[in-house]
């Protein structure tokens, strides 16, 4: 069995036709290739309900994606972009949450101390302010901090655009606003969304229920470092970004009665895997996770994974490799190509079981 594995070992061919750049009318709509066995099986998603097992337990990140993308422009009038990736706590619960940490699109970057304006409107004038006030230390070196004149959650739900993913060439819309959300997003805080959950609608949640399926929730906020290159052919130089994750007491509980009556933990897309692992590896409910997953990784939790389909090269191929057997995986990619299934964020998923 490989075990020596390199970046180049995870590229794949991609027709760029396959790259879903608007979602199915219907969330449940997509298609769902059943790679559970050496015979993949194409099915809907909404077969889903049929493909579990009473008292298997659903995973989901109830993460709520942010509109973090933000436009503005120097003092000198040189135009830029802002990505928010994370809001500071504030010294206090009443007081508003000014400081983010942001990724910054512009032709050079403005020394510390100066002031941005955001959201030029109509009249020429900004809608409020950013003050740079130095870089955030990650292993990354892109990300700094600022201070903005109003609470960051007030002026990006204002002011903000949907931070859509590089891959997918349309300005956000009004259905992007919809549907890159999943359904029982709750927590604020992610710049991308989990994406094999945006196939979840009320009815199918319904179906699901009512075949004795549980749900449960953890929470981790998705960075833009999910889609940010692997640039080290060797992949133990490879430094994940960090993620603020929770797994909150009643999900645990949930693990353990599932485990107790013979279920399976399935987890819905590689954030939820992320989590879950971190706890089990680390026992902490909640905090920074940079857990990067490769092949030859032991699974302490998860049975099965719903996941979308994934870059070529990325940190995600990596970790459903990991998960299912990279043969298996390399396979199902071929067959999903030439049977046409839509890949990415708006694409559709795939049903794995641990190898």
């Amino acid at each position: 069995m490989k075990t020596d594995f390199t970046l180049a070992d995870f590229d794949f061919d991609l027709p760029e036709a396959l790259i879903a750049q608007h979602p199915t009318a219907v969330r449940s709509a997509s298609r769902l290739l059943d790679g559970r066995s050496t015979a993949p099986a194409d099915r809907g998603f909404a077969d889903l309900p049929q493909l579990l097992n009473a008292g298997d337990l659903l995973l989901f990140n109830d993460t709520k994606v942010v509109k973090a993308r933000l436009f503005g422009e120097k003092a000198s009038g040189g135009k830029l972009e802002m990505l928010i990736e994370r809001v500071l706590p504030a010294s206090t619960d009443s007081a508003p949450n000014r400081e983010v940490v942001a990724h910054i699109k512009v032709s050079k970057k403005p020394s510390v101390g100066s002031v941005l304006n955001m959201a030029i409107g109509a009249d020429g004038k900004p809608a409020f302010q950013a003050t740079l006030l130095g870089r955030w230390p990650d292993e990354s070196g892109a990300l700094f901090r600022f201070q903005l004149t109003d609470d960051a959650y007030d002026l990006m739900a204002t002011h903000g655009h949907v931070p859509l993913p590089p891959y997918i060439t349309h300005a956000d819309d009004a259905t992007d606003l919809a549907r890159y959300q999943t359904v029982f997003a709750k927590h604020p805080g992610a710049v991308a969304a989990p994406t094999a959950a945006l196939h979840f609608d009320e009815g199918l949640l319904a179906a699901l229920s009512t075949r004795g399926i549980e749900t449960a929730h953890i929470t981790l906020h998705v960075g833009a470092g999910t889609f940010a290159p692997v640039k080290t052919d060797d992949l133990s130089a490879h430094k994940m970004h960090a993620e603020r994750y929770h797994v909150p007491p009643e999900t645990i509980a949930a693990i353990d009665a599932c485990r107790a009556r013979g279920g399976r933990v399935v987890a819905v897309g590689t954030t939820s895997v992320r989590a879950i692992e971190s706890w089990a590896n680390n026992g902490q409910t909640h905090g920074d996770t940079d857990i990067f997953i490769t092949p030859g990784y032991a699974f302490k939790v998860v049975d099965s994974l719903i996941t979308n389909f994934h870059l070529p090269k990325s940190t995600l191929m990596m970790l459903i490799s990991a998960f299912a057997g990279y043969p298996h995986v390399m396979a199902l990619y071929e067959h999903a190509i030439q049977s046409s299934y839509r890949f990415f964020s708006y694409g559709d998923a795939m049903l794995l079981d641990r190898q």
